[in-house]
């Protein structure tokens, strides 16, 4: 089974109302068992919202913390953990359920949850840098392939051949 953004199969439930629509990732679906996820919307932030991005971030004692804040400043690093912890057990229950493991991840590129090795800097300006969303992260940890719509072709290509 492959998990898949939500945004990227046209479910308007990106930050702006929109979504990322991407006719090569609905059509690997058609051929492959999927689960549609958006850790945002699960951890209870509405679409439209202000955008959000990684940033460190000063804490009253002193120490420096990774935390999500939106564009009006107001911290919402609880709904991005909450989002990607509901995301995961809805995962990992139809996995239980079907008896399927996760093959790998084809989440929105940069994005503060679903991003893969490249993320926005805090600063609102789509300056990019090397990092991963909080929901993707998970995934890693459990050693789940994370791609994203810009990579997943050529990934899933090259291990493939390496399975031949």
């Amino acid at each position: 089974m492959y998990v898949v953004s939500r945004c990227l199969l046209g479910i308007n439930c990106k930050y702006n109302g929109g979504n990322n629509l991407n006719e090569d990732v609905i059509e690997f679906c058609r051929n492959h068992s999927v689960i549609a996820v958006c850790p945002e919307t699960a951890g209870k932030l509405e679409s439209p919202r202000p955008p959000a991005e990684h940033q460190l971030v000063t804490m009253p004692d002193g120490s420096v913390e990774e935390r999500v804040i939106d564009k009006d400043g107001k911290d919402r690093t609880a709904n991005f953990f909450n989002g990607a912890n509901i995301s995961m057990n809805e995962v990992l229950r139809k996995c239980e359920s079907t008896g399927e493991t996760i093959e790998g991840a084809i989440l929105k590129a940069n994005s503060p949850s679903c991003g893969s090795d490249m993320i926005y800097d805090g600063t609102f300006a789509g300056v990019l840098i090397p990092g991963d969303g909080i929901f993707a992260g998970m995934l890693k940890e459990r050693n789940v392939p994370v791609m994203s719509e810009k990579n997943f072709k050529e990934r899933l290509n090259v291990e493939e051949k390496a399975e031949k």
